[in-house]
């Protein structure tokens, strides 16, 4: 499914499989999740995408191929392709192991061709092998929503109360590993206005 023009509904294009070249991997596409990133990128709200460009970037896979110089992976490994698809390697960010941060980043359904297609080419040091008790559609939110949440998961510490502002995907995946972990959790939210609702509202829910 390509997005030739932002704001243009995806159109369906049949293409030949995209050979790895150094460094890379094909992936056969087992399921890819639908980020919000992703709706920012079909409609033209994110800057810098790459057109055309296949969306998707929490995908999961088998790797059907190696391009040279790749020695991590193997074929039929099991991978997780992420948001982040490539950095340059010597800015400061890279240098200081803060890769997230590049100065030159790639990103997966943006910058280069994502996981709304039977198969894709990633960067093998930007593939997680994953060896999860988890079918492909249960896993692909964790390469993007559930990144996330278990960042900032760690960066909280031990603490054990815990506030989510928002409750998307993130929030969602984050709040099962924190109740698993026994911590409470609190839910903040603003309702939007609207002619049922009314005016705007914050609320404190209790997640138990």
């Amino acid at each position: 499914m390509v997005l030739q023009t932002p704001g243009e509904p995806l159109r369906l294009i049949e293409r030949p499989d995209p050979e790895p070249g150094p460094r890379e991997v094909r992936v056969r596409i087992e399921a890819c999740a639908v980020c919000r990133t992703d709706l920012h990128v079909v409609d033209g709200e994110l800057p810098g995408a790459r057109q055309p460009v296949v969306p998707g970037h929490e995908i999961v896979g088998i790797v059907e191929c190696v391009g040279s110089d790749v020695r991590t992976l193997r074929r039929g490994d099991r991978v997780g392709v992420p948001w982040l698809g490539h950095v340059c390697g010597h800015c400061r960010w890279c240098d200081a192991q803060r890769e997230n941060l590049c100065d030159a980043p790639l990103f997966t359904g943006h910058g280069r061709d994502g996981g709304f297609a039977t198969h894709g080419v990633a960067e093998a040091a930007f593939c997680m092998l994953l060896d999860l008790p988890l079918d492909p559609v249960h896993c692909a939110p964790l390469m993007r929503a559930g990144l996330i949440g278990w960042r900032a998961l760690r960066r909280a510490g031990t603490a054990t109360d815990l506030g989510l502002f928002g409750f998307g995907a993130a929030a969602h995946l984050v709040a099962q590993v924190a109740r698993h972990e026994g911590r409470r959790i609190y839910a903040f939210t603003t309702a939007r206005p609207c002619k049922v609702l009314g005016p705007p509202r914050v609320g404190l829910r209790h997640v138990k």
